[in-house]
Parts: C-alpha cells; sequence; structure tokens
C-alpha cells in the first residue's frame, strides 16, 4: 500500500510548515490562550493570503477546489503546532455544512467570502444533555410570518464570540420515534436580536462558548438545506469533523516525539544518557507505535472522504483509536521528560491539554466504539 502524498499535498505541507514555524511558536499559543479573541487578525489575513480558507470550496466559488486528502495534510501541520483561531470552525463545521446541506444560490453567497477569508462561522448543535443523539437536540424554531423564533442554548459552540455567521440546528416539528423529525439548519447572523454568546473557561485554552437564542427571529430564507433534513447531513458532518480532529492530533503526535525524544539522548542521569535504560526506551518505542498507527488509521479515513467511498465504520475506527493513543503518547512523554512538562513554559503541557480536548470532540472513545458495535450489528 503506498501512503505516500502527491505533490500538490507536498507544497501544503511544506508551506504550512514554514509559515507555522514563524507565526506560531509555542509562546503564541499560550498568548492567545489568554487573549479574548484568540487569534491575530494578521496571523487569519496571512492563512486567507496561503489560500487556506478556500481549500475545500469548489472552484465556481471561487475556491481551490481541493479534497479531504488535502485538508487533512493541511491539518497535521495545524495540529503540530497547536494552531489556535476559527479555522477549524470556519472551514471544516461551517464550510462542509454549507457543501453539504446549502443550495445553489446559499453556496455562491457564502463560499466565496469564506475562502477569502472575510466571513468567519461555526456549527452549533450540542446542548445540555451532551448527546450526540437527535434526541438532545431541544433547541425551538417556531413559524411567524417571515422568521422563524429560535429559543434556547447550545453549548460548547466552537468560536462563535468571533463567528459572523452560526449554523444552529433546531426543531421546527415533534421530534418523532427516533427523534429526527423537523430538526433544522439554521443560518443566523451574528448580532441578531436576543443572540448571546459567552466564552467559556477551557482547560485547552481553546474558545468554546454558551450560545443562547431568547425568542431569536432568523429569516425563512435563511433554512440552510431541506426543513427537517437535517439530521443526516449533521450526522456526516460529525463524522468528517472526528476524522479531521484526528488529523490534528496525528500532526500533535509528531510534534511530541520531536520533544521528548531528542531529550532522551540529551538528559544524563547516572552518568548516563536516560535514553540508555530500558524502560525509557520501551516508552519511546510505544511513543512511535501510537504515532504510526494513528497517521496510517487518519489518513486511510481521510482518503475514503476523498474517493466518495463510505467511510463511517472508518471514522469511527479513527476517532475511537487515535483519541486513545493520542492520550497515551502525551502520557508516556510526560513520565520520559518528567515535572518540567507539566510547566506552563514547555510546550508539551499544550499537547497534553489539547489532546484532552480533542479525545471528547465530535464523540469520545466510547461513542465510537459504541457506533462500531451497531456497524457490525451487535
Amino acid at each position: 500500500m503506498n501512503y505516500d502524498i502527491n505533490e500538490e499535498q507536498r507544497m501544503i505541507r511544506d508551506t504550512a510548515r514554514k509559515f507555522l514555524s514563524k507565526e506560531c511558536p509555542g509562546e503564541f499559543v499560550r498568548q492567545m490562550a489568554q487573549d479574548e479573541k484568540g487569534f491575530t487578525p494578521q496571523l487569519w489575513q496571512g492563512m486567507a493570503e496561503l489560500g487556506w480558507m478556500s481549500l475545500l470550496v469548489p472552484e465556481q466559488y471561487e475556491g481551490f477546489g481541493g479534497s479531504f486528502l488535502d485538508l487533512a495534510v493541511l491539518l497535521a501541520e495545524m495540529g503540530y503546532c497547536c494552531l489556535p483561531g476559527p479555522f477549524f470552525s470556519t472551514v471544516v463545521l461551517g464550510g462542509l455544512t454549507v457543501l453539504e446541506a446549502g443550495s445553489e444560490a446559499q453556496k455562491a453567497e457564502i463560499l466565496p467570502d469564506l475562502a477569502s477569508g472575510k466571513r468567519l462561522m461555526t456549527l452549533a448543535w450540542l446542548e445540555e444533555e451532551g448527546s450526540y443523539s437527535p434526541e438532545g437536540i431541544t433547541l425551538t424554531a417556531t413559524s411567524q410570518e417571515e422568521d422563524h423564533i429560535l429559543t434556547g442554548t447550545k453549548l460548547f459552540v466552537p468560536d462563535a464570540h468571533v463567528a459572523d455567521t452560526i449554523i444552529c440546528v433546531a426543531r421546527t416539528a415533534e421530534a418523532g420515534k427516533d427523534g429526527t423529525a423537523g430538526l433544522t439548519f439554521f443560518l443566523a447572523d451574528a448580532g441578531s436580536p436576543g443572540l448571546r454568546v459567552e466564552v467559556l473557561r477551557t482547560t485547552a485554552g481553546d474558545k468554546q462558548c454558551e450560545v443562547t437564542f431568547d425568542h431569536t427571529p432568523v429569516p425563512k430564507k435563511n433554512i440552510l438545506g431541506e426543513p427537517g433534513g437535517a439530521w443526516p447531513v449533521l450526522k456526516r458532518i460529525l463524522q468528517m469533523a472526528a476524522v479531521a480532529k484526528c488529523a490534528e492530533m496525528s500532526g500533535g503526535a509528531r510534534r511530541v516525539m520531536e520533544l521528548v525524544v531528542p531529550y532522551t539522548k540529551e538528559r544524563v542521569q547516572f552518568g548516563r544518557p536516560v535514553g540508555s535504560f530500558q524502560a525509557v526506551q520501551h516508552h519511546c518505542a510505544n511513543m512511535l507505535t501510537y504515532q504510526d498507527t494513528i497517521e496510517f488509521i487518519t489518513y486511510e479515513a481521510a482518503w475514503r472522504i476523498s474517493a466518495g467511498l463510505p467511510f463511517d465504520k472508518e471514522a469511527s475506527m479513527c476517532k475511537a483509536w487515535v483519541s486513545d493513543s493520542y492520550r497515551k503518547l502525551v502520557g508516556l512523554g510526560h513520565q520520559v521528560i518528567g515535572g518540567i512538562g507539566f510547566m506552563e513554559e514547555h510546550d508539551l503541557q499544550l499537547y497534553f491539554k489539547r489532546g484532552k480536548a480533542a479525545e471528547l470532540a465530535y464523540g469520545d472513545t466510547e461513542f465510537h466504539r459504541e457506533m462500531l458495535a451497531q456497524a457490525m450489528a451487535l
């Protein structure tokens, strides 16, 4: 099997590596964790000029027309440096949802601005129950003349505080037997009456938000896709987002290896490098095994998405394995480096925090194992 990336993907990787090594060092990541917005306009503009926001946008909407595998290559480099900011929420969550559900008119209106970096987006679906099932969505949308009136609260909405458009999933009818009836995508503009956003404090310093809709009017023309038909699209988007998050973790795994393995050759204890001790060697061997399997299983899932093949099973396998493996890899790294790795000044703690957040995002290990069990009719 050939796991090599093609020439265009190598160019994406090399350009991203060069740009981010300069613009996104560890100190910048720590600063953005404390920053109100969580990113800088200069960084966002630089990314836009490189065409990153346009990567998945088809050419007829002023985009690059790239594949999901192209995106995975780029996300790996972003995960390598713990890139802060709304790229994932805008391009993966927002862009993919518009591509999957939007009408031609909506795509023509939204995607060129997204591709140029002018429009920031996010997707709001989780609520108080924290469930990834359709029954957990209770935000109501009541028809009233030319609007739908949205009432309810969404939780853990990434980067909603800076988003120009929040794609939210609301219920326009009774849930029905399986809970999927009436689920509809709405394009809610920032600043809409009754829409309030509060940034939550998180372990990783990323910007997760609580979004409250207090009788918020959304024009009926802002329905994205078919009314009542959001669930199949949302389920597909969340599976793709899970694989995209694994791509980030694959880059993070590579960086953790670079932080840990050279240290074992330089740190001397009892008159010899700590890497000469068998226990440390075994830790590093296990870390390398986790790194390689993370990369291989992620790129297989991303390739299936790019090729238009069924990918539900592979996406769940990927997210379940990578969530566990990345956590174990970083944990072993901390054992090798010791207490200094937990200090704020050291970069390793950034990957520990990001890894814990990524583990829970878009379904944790138990959720995706349950999905696999269902796929096996167990």
